[in-house]
This record gives structure tokens, C-alpha cells and sequence, in this order.
């Protein structure tokens, strides 16, 4: 068994490796194809779609995978998967509502609303298909979501390649390989899953959609609030300060969000072991300190790095037209340090399942960044908004030591 949970996680750390890595090279060529005004005009609908798709994680995996693996019916568990479908469904298409909506009061260029419609497409599709993906997760199996992810990725990759090929400038049309990610990924799922399970029709019932939604409320807030919490400083920034500024800003966001990434595999790859598995809640709270300080260390050693070669990964992945981004990138860098204390601390909350602690962070967060950027991006443009970032991860950071320490006063302030 022991060695089937280390083949299963060697699996989804090598897809988040490769993800990451693709990752780079596709907004490489996403900046040297489209220009930095282009770039822009991408970036801010990605911002976008980024904040209305996280309504549809509603019924995440932290709530059907217990479940699952709770319930040894198969039949009861393609009931259960078929509920959960049903609301992602539903925040799905309320996610997308709500970006059309959003759309249609701000009024943006055609390149970006256009781009934004087409970046969509994952919304209507990712989480919903989701749902087989927990069920892989229940029986220990991430090989094929692995490896479904990995094809469809590749078809992003290749597609962007050709487009940059051909020397395609149009955000949009570079929008339309990225819809088709989502559309084979969906695909594969699905067969996946009905190739292997007796498909019935299963009647909806009010009682069990109702648990589920419930049961994952606070978990979906908290992944709604993270997101806003995330990108509110790109919609924020965008209508203040010229393309090229936003653009130079974006790119440095794209860059740390790739590195950042790291954070949650580190974080995946320790805490079942050093935290999950412990009885006494002593030794996971120890262990949750050791792990945020040695992420923190891990994230300075990568973040100074980066500050270091800031000018040859600028010029190497955008070209001399984001020479602006190289300043930005130096100190955003180091305030991503904090991203990585974050995720480790994080692991206390999680471990306790206490997601209303979570939602209350991503909560104050949101309002502290919102709050900040307001005042600041009209009087300093882009260093407004790199302050917003690193005064949010604080608060974060801020925020978990206080719960982390509070935890430590008495046996019962852990769980008040």
C-alpha cells in the first residue's frame, strides 16, 4: 500500500513539475508573440476568468474524497459523484455568468473581452470534470489524470508553438489553443470514467445535494476569497496605468506564480507524513513550524536567486521590451518568500480542518490588499500594486503565526 501512495504521489509531483515548467514557455511566447500591449490585454482577461472560475469549485475535493473512500458501493459512489457534478455544473455556469456580467459593465477593448469569452471555456469545464478526478484520488490512482493532464497539455504547448510560429499577434486567437486544453481534458475524463463504471441515470435528491453543498461552503469561500485575493491588484492596476506598465507588472506575476507553484508541491511531498499522520497534535504542530521554516528558507534561497538573474530571465523569456519588468521582478521575488512560510503554516488549518480559519485569512487578506491597492496604485502605479503583493503576503503569513501560536496556549484553543 505504502508503495501505491508513493507511486500516486511521484505521479501528480511530476504533472505539477511539467506544468510549471510548460507553464514558463507558454507566456513566453505569449510575450515575444503578442507584444507588451497584447501581452496586457491577455493577462488582464486571464485575471479575470482566474477570479470567476474559483465559483465553481464549490464541492471541492476535500469534501467527496472522504466520502469516496468512505463508501464502498460503487453505485453509491457514482451517486455521490453525480451530485457533486451537478453543482460544480451549476458554479460553473454562475461563474461564467459572472464574468460575462463583469464584462459587460467595465466595457474593455474587444481584444480583451473576446480573449476572456474564449479563456472561459475552462470555467464550464475544468472543475465539473473534476469530480472523476477526486474519484481517481479516492482509489489511489492519479496515473490517468496524470496522464490525460499531460495530453492535453501538450496540446496547449504545440498549439501555442504553431500560433508563434506563424507569427500570430491577436490575443484572441492565442485564447482559442488555450480553450482547447480544457475541452480534450474534459473528454478524456469523462470516457475515462464512463468506460469503467456502470452508467446510470441517477435521480437528483435535494437532501444529499444540499449536504454536499454544506459540507464544502467554507472550503469554497475560502478558495473564492484566495482568488479574488490573488488577482484583485490586476483589475485594480489595469485601468490606472498604461498597457506597457501593466504588462511589465503581469509578466513579473507570471513568472513568481510559476515559482510559488513550488510551494504546494514541497507542501504535498511532507505533510502527509510530518503532519496528516500524527495522532498527537503536539508533534503536527511542531512539525508544521519545522516545515514553514524550511520552506521559508527554501523559498529565500530560490526567491535571491531569481532577484540575482532578475535581467537574464527578463530577457531570456520576454525580451528587451519588458526591461521595466526586471526591478519589479527583483522585489516581488523576495516578497514571495512569505508565499512559501504561507503554505507551510497553512498545513496547521488543514490538519485541523478548520477551513473557517482559512476563509477568515483569504477574507482579511483580500480587504487588506484591496484596501492598500486602492490608495496606492493611483499614486505609484505598478510599485503600488508590488507593495499590495508583499504588505498581502504578510498579512498572510501574519495571520498563521497568530493562529499557530494560539494553538500552542491551551489543549482546547486548537479547535476554538
Amino acid at each position: 500500500m505504502q508503495r501505491k501512495v508513493a507511486s500516486n504521489l511521484v505521479w501528480m509531483l511530476v504533472e505539477r513539475g511539467l506544468q510549471v515548467g510548460a507553464g514558463i514557455g507558454i507566456v513566453a511566447m505569449l510575450a515575444r508573440g503578442l507584444g507588451p500591449e497584447g501581452f496586457a490585454h491577455f493577462q488582464y482577461a486571464q485575471a479575470i476568468v482566474l477570479i470567476a472560475a474559483s465559483v465553481g469549485l464549490i464541492c471541492g475535493a476535500e469534501v467527496i474524497v472522504p466520502r469516496l473512500v468512505a463508501t464502498a458501493s460503487a453505485w453509491e459512489q457514482h451517486r455521490l459523484l453525480a451530485h457533486a457534478f451537478s453543482l460544480r455544473v451549476m458554479g460553473a455556469a454562475l461563474g461564467y455568468l459572472l464574468m460575462c456580467v463583469f464584462l459587460l459593465i467595465t466595457r474593455p477593448p474587444p481584444e480583451t473581452w473576446i480573449t476572456a469569452l474564449l479563456l472561459g471555456v475552462s470555467i464550464l469545464l475544468r472543475e465539473s470534470s473534476g469530480v472523476v478526478v477526486a474519484w481517481m484520488q479516492a482509489h489511489t490512482n492519479n496515473r490517468p489524470s496524470t496522464l490525460f493532464n499531460l495530453i492535453s497539455l501538450t496540446a496547449k504547448v504545440s498549439l501555442v508553438a504553431i500560433l508563434f510560429a506563424l507569427g500570430q499577434h491577436a490575443a484572441p486567437v492565442f485564447a482559442g489553443a488555450f480553450a482547447v486544453e480544457p475541452i480534450i481534458l474534459a473528454l478524456l475524463l469523462g470516457l475515462h470514467y464512463l468506460s469503467r463504471v456502470n452508467f446510470r441515470k441517477v435521480a437528483l435528491e435535494a437532501p444529499l445535494t444540499l449536504e454536499l453543498f454544506s459540507g464544502g461552503v467554507l472550503f469554497w469561500a475560502s478558495f473564492m476569497l484566495m482568488m479574488g485575493a490573488r488577482r484583485i491588484d490586476q483589475l485594480i492596476l489595469q485601468p490606472s496605468v498604461a498597457l506597457a506598465e501593466f504588462s511589465a507588472y503581469a509578466a513579473t506575476m507570471q513568472i513568481l506564480d510559476n515559482y510559488t507553484a513550488v510551494a504546494t508541491i514541497l507542501a504535498a511531498s511532507v505533510a502527509p507524513t510530518y503532519v496528516y499522520r500524527k495522532i498527537d497534535f503536539a508533534s503536527a504542530r511542531t512539525n508544521v513550524a519545522r516545515i514553514a521554516l524550511g520552506m521559508g528558507l527554501a523559498g529565500l534561497a530560490g526567491a535571491v536567486m531569481i532577484a540575482l538573474g532578475a535581467h537574464w530571465i527578463i530577457h531570456l523569456l520576454y525580451g528587451k521590451e519588458f526591461a521595466s519588468s526586471v526591478a519589479l521582478l527583483q522585489f516581488a521575488a523576495l516578497a514571495s518568500t512569505l508565499l512559501f512560510v504561507d503554505v507551510g503554516l497553512t498545513l496547521q488549518q488543514v490538519y485541523l480542518r478548520r477551513p473557517d480559519w482559512i476563509a477568515i485569512k483569504w477574507a482579511l487578506v483580500l480587504v487588506v490588499t484591496v484596501a492598500f491597492d486602492m490608495f496606492a496604485v493611483p499614486r505609484y502605479g505598478v510599485w503600488g500594486a508590488i507593495g499590495g503583493y508583499a504588505l498581502s503576503n504578510t498579512v498572510a503569513v501574519g495571520f498563521g503565526l497568530y493562529l499557530w501560536w494560539r494553538s500552542g496556549r491551551s489543549p482546547q484553543s486548537a479547535n476554538q
